[in-house]
């Protein structure tokens, strides 16, 4: 399977953004021109059975993230990954060897049940005033390039990936880990635990799950922060 990656500017560095479920390269609208003012080559792969890459009979996490590693060049100066993004980032952070590796809020969870994955699913009929609803944070044109990635999203992800999780056990090299302050997937206990192992976290206040989509601002006010101090 070659997946679909689309590119944002012309650098001398690799960025890649990696998306969570439901979601395609279309979310990262916000943040991929911006880290390509910033001098970056940006690379947005849709993930299996996402965007405009292809669909599969059956989906894993295993599968999905060896589909991933073979779309990104080796050491990138920076990968970041987003919910089941961040999940499968950390699965071949061996593999890809990014210099900074950034994840955002990471599906980093318990094996999850049916009806955890049942909620992602019931997303592909949703409206843009349900997303509204669901995320009153968003710029408008957010919503709209979310109706088009769930369009476009094959429901069967979410059905293949149930009883699936995973966590590493360190960081491979400089992480950070972005924690929310809503809806988030990382409670501040969680947090404790992965500095503990060596990880940077740092709390990003006012936004839910998708920060880079409730305030790209501060995000991107994180993220440089903390490239400017991590050698």
């Amino acid at each position: 399977m070659t997946l679909h990656v689309t590119e944002w500017g012309t650098g001398d560095r690799v960025a890649v953004l990696v998306h969570g479920i439901t979601s395609d390269a279309a979310g990262w609208s916000g943040i991929g021109p911006a880290l390509a003012d910033r001098g970056y080559r940006v690379l947005a792969p849709d993930l299996p059975g996402h965007g405009h890459s292809p669909r599969a009979a059956t989906y894993s996490l295993v599968d999905m993230a060896d589909e991933l590693a073979a779309a990104v060049p080796d050491t990138p100066a920076l990968v970041i990954g987003h919910s089941l993004g961040g999940l499968l980032v950390s699965m071949v952070e061996d593999r890809i060897r990014a210099a900074h590796t950034v994840y955002e809020d990471p599906a980093w969870l318990p094996a999850a049940t049916p009806e955890f994955m049942a909620a992602f699913r019931a997303q592909k009929d949703w409206t843009v005033d349900d997303l509204r609803a669901a995320n009153p944070g968003w710029p408008e044109a957010r919503y709209h390039e979310k109706i088009g990635s769930l369009g476009r999203w094959d429901p069967a992800v979410a059905d293949s990936l149930t009883g699936m999780g995973f966590e590493p056990d360190k960081p491979g090299g400089p992480t950070l880990v972005l924690t929310v302050e809503r809806n988030g997937l990382i409670d501040p206990d969680h947090e404790e635990s992965l500095r503990a192992k060596g990880f940077t976290v740092l709390r990003l206040a006012g936004v839910g799950h998708s920060a880079h989509r409730d305030d790209a601002g501060t995000f991107l006010a994180a993220l440089d922060g903390w490239l400017a101090t991590t050698p």
